[in-house]
């Protein structure tokens, strides 16, 4: 083999070494994707929906209401997840009364719900968001395994934002916004 085939057999060993630990550094640290298991989320987020995940926003970042969050399933080693609306941020008083969402006494609007969508309640209707911690709920609230039932949740277990459906295409296709 001539020294310039040698050469450019190892510019090309070099390239491809570069992008995987590139892409392996991206896939670790900054982007996920992700398929939607079940219908907690629905109508925003449908079963078998895919997503790309921010995982490096909230480095920089507090986690805001509306975000869409991707949190460890501190309570259920089958599953890896849950994917939950985020509605209430530490210090904020949460109360349900007669369906409605209310956050330190005003009504909450989720645009991204019908207007006539029920919060049921369990055992509890009011919650006092701890330091480092948010209420979430999912957006499909009938089905929804979330706050109402397991409490505020830690900012730690948050994995990261959605923020971009990548399937399937059509209307559903692009960008999550709250």
């Amino acid at each position: 083999m001539s020294i310039n085939k040698k050469k450019e057999v190892i510019d090309w060993a070099k390239s491809i070494l570069v992008a995987v630990i590139l892409a392996i550094i991206i896939k670790s640290f900054i982007l996920q994707g992700t398929k939607i298991k079940g219908a907690s989320m629905k109508p925003t987020l449908e079963n078998n929906d895919m997503l790309f995940i921010n995982k490096a926003i909230y480095i920089a970042d507090k986690p805001n209401r509306g975000d869409i969050a991707i949190l460890k399933a501190f309570d259920n080693p089958s599953k890896e997840y849950y994917i939950k609306r985020i509605i209430a941020l530490e210090g904020e008083t949460i109360k349900i009364i007669d369906g409605k969402i209310f956050i330190d006494g005003e009504k909450l609007k989720e645009k991204y719900l019908k207007e006539d969508t029920y919060t049921t309640t369990y055992k509890k209707c009011e919650w006092k968001i701890p330091k480092n911690h948010v209420f979430v709920l999912g957006d499909n609230r009938k089905v929804s395994y979330d706050s109402r039932i397991f409490g505020p949740v830690s900012v730690e277990i948050i994995k990261g934002k959605a923020f971009f459906r990548i399937y399937p295409f059509g209307d559903s296709f692009g960008g999550i916004y709250n």
